[in-house]
């Protein structure tokens, strides 16, 4: 693995010719890794966690309902400290991850805040253990803690898995050297990777990056590129699979858990017969959609069959093009405010204040994310622009996800976070309205058409190709279950799902079977990317809401993104006439998806 890397954003951002690419400013977190304010707040922490067992364990439901809404109150006040201290350090580390001084200081930190919060594993506990009258009674006064009941109602749907004390505890401890350690591991080895593609050396996000190019050789040599590079690292990779499902599948036997999905739908709140509705309604609807989407892309692109390195291809029609930062912040605001005046105000600070790491710097952490930090800051947002008309949606897609984090901050600390199944509300209505946006202004048949197909593949890969993700996982963990499985096991499943949902328009290329290893969500959220999904099946029936003229409705889009986790999904959507829990509500999303593609085929005809 490469040493640390020093790196000047701006030269390597200019050179890239995008303008001057923001990076963070984390100093509204700490001025420094060794400020007196960092070490102030871990030594008030270690003195609250005492302070906070001392006072209430063992007597949680002796307490009246005014005496446990201070205790709350408390709790969330040490959830604030620990957050901004891990978040600090976290972000630092994301900005490279192979400076060997910032991963020392995160793991340190993990370790310390670990041992901190050991004290606070009662909590949860001994609150589950309150007898239903009494816990009634306390959430129901008026002078009690109602409005954090959908925190511990959530909590209380793990009393069945709950464990003893002392092997909660002894989880809590243990959780440095187990699932965080792997974590660190899998994120070093990807961000140290190297791949050589035409003489040049590249990290992993430029090669990604690649697959995007009109030059089909490129393509077809970064596609190589990936293949060989995974296939020298995949009995690492499959190590850390192997062990982390085993760890799970542990932990899920001895909390009675009925199915490796099952911790969570509970944590998202949400039921396991909505997901799957969902993942039947997208893998019924796969021909209808990628295999009939991919059938026209081969067309278009003139060949036979498709590989791997053609699936994101631009069609030969789009003009090749580079987008410069200015110009990708102004489209994104420009559609923000033309929803609403207010979601532009909100998106504006990421720009201005040191929000955003946006270039592409050797060690940064790949992909793309929005971290809510805690409800006393804010978000920030990691980005990797390369230029792309794609990076400009995940810059809507990011920013989506920051607004949402601002406006749910003022629900609290124990309140603000949204069940997954909700998480991705704000990022795909962003892009669904960036890409409206163009597309209204577009009068020009091939730009039109590339947009589109553009819109058509990127949702493609939000719904087709994660509840693909989610079947290559169920699999995964069932197939563990039987025990230890071999890279040429773990490929296979892969390559299962991957000939289902692309299609028989696929090819697939001598090393595609490994391209499961560089996927972060199977790593560090088990079953997460239902998600992704679950949001762009919702966005697409919120948008037809709009479009339609649902009275209010920005009023009520801001109420929704505002109530962060303190609303189940089903009181969420009432007021937009929607219902997740019905088989009919997904096939609404995905005929929009089909909408787009017979506009596509109209536009074939007219040409």
């Amino acid at each position: 693995m490469a040493g640390p890397i020093t790196f000047d954003a701006g030269d390597q951002a200019k050179a890239g010719g995008f303008g001057d690419l923001p990076e963070w400013d984390l100093d509204d977190l700490y001025p420094a890794p060794d400020s007196p304010e960092l070490k102030s707040d871990l030594k008030a922490l270690a003195a609250q966690v005492s302070q906070f067992a001392e006072r209430y364990q063992g007597k949680l439901a002796q307490l009246s309902p005014s005496d446990m809404l201070a205790c709350i109150t408390e709790y969330e006040q040490i959830d604030i400290i620990a957050g901004r201290v891990m978040s600090y350090a976290g972000l630092r580390y994301y900005q490279n991850t192979t400076d060997a001084d910032r991963a020392k200081m995160l793991g340190d930190l993990q370790a310390q805040i670990t041992d901190i919060t050991t004290a606070l594993v009662f909590f949860s506990l001994e609150f589950n253990r309150i007898p239903d009258d009494v816990y009634e009674a306390m959430f129901t006064a008026d002078d009690g803690p109602a409005r954090y009941r959908p925190v511990f109602d959530r909590m209380r749907a793990m009393r069945p898995h709950q464990l003893s004390d002392e092997l909660e505890q002894f989880l809590h401890d243990n959780s440095v050297v187990g699932a965080a350690a792997w974590n660190r591991l899998f994120d070093e080895t990807t961000a140290g990777l190297e791949f050589t593609v035409d003489g040049e050396t590249l990290g992993l996000e430029a090669t990604l990056n690649l697959l995007t190019e009109h030059d089909r050789a490129q393509r077809q040599a970064a596609a190589e590129a990936l293949a060989k590079v995974f296939g020298q690292n995949i009995k690492l990779f499959a190590r850390i699979h192997n062990t982390l499902a085993k760890e799970k599948a542990i932990e899920d036997k001895w909390r009675k858990m009925p199915s490796p999905q099952h911790g969570r739908h509970l944590s998202n709140h949400v039921e396991p017969e909505v997901v799957e509705a969902l993942r039947n309604a997208v893998t019924k609807a796969y021909p209808r959609l990628s295999h009939r989407y991919y059938a026209l892309k081969a067309k278009w692109l003139g060949l036979d069959k498709l590989q791997v390195w053609d699936r994101n291809a631009p069609l030969p029609t789009d003009a090749p093009r580079t987008i410069d930062w200015s110009e990708a912040r102004s489209t994104v605001l420009d559609a923000y405010a033309g929803f609403a005046p207010e979601l532009a105000e909100l998106a504006e600070p990421f720009f201005d204040k040191g929000w955003i790491d946006a270039a592409v710097k050797p060690g940064k952490a790949p992909g793309a994310f929005a971290h809510p930090t805690v409800t006393t800051v804010h978000p920030y947002v990691l980005l990797n622009y390369l230029g792309k008309p794609r990076d400009v949606m995940t810059l809507a897609h990011e920013l989506g996800h920051g607004v949402h984090q601002r406006l749910a901050a003022k629900q609290g600390e124990m309140l603000a976070s949204t069940p997954l199944t909700l998480a991705e509300t704000a990022s795909v209505f962003g892009e669904m309205l960036t890409f409206r946006a163009l597309l209204a202004k577009t009068t020009d048949p091939a730009q039109k058409k590339a947009l589109l197909a553009g819109k058509v593949e990127d949702m493609i890969n939000t719904v087709v190709r994660q509840i693909a993700f989610y079947d290559f996982e169920c699999k995964l963990h069932a197939a563990r279950a039987e025990g230890e499985l071999t890279p040429d096991d773990i490929n296979a499943l892969w390559m299962s799902v991957q000939a289902e949902s692309l299609g028989p328009i696929f090819e697939f290329m001598p090393g595609y079977e490994t391209f499961w290893s560089y996927v972060p969500h199977f790593v560090h959220s088990p079953f997460y990317v239902y998600a992704y999904a679950f949001g762009d099946g919702l966005v697409n029936a919120l948008y037809a809401a709009y479009e339609e003229g649902l009275p209010d409705f920005q009023s009520k889009y801001f109420d929704l993104l505002s109530a962060g986790g303190s609303k189940h999904h089903s009181e969420l959507l009432a007021p937009f006439g929607l219902d997740a829990s019905d088989p009919a509500f997904w096939d609404k999303g995905l005929s929009m998806i089909e909408g787009f593609i017979d506009e596509l085929e109209a536009l074939e005809k007219d040409a």
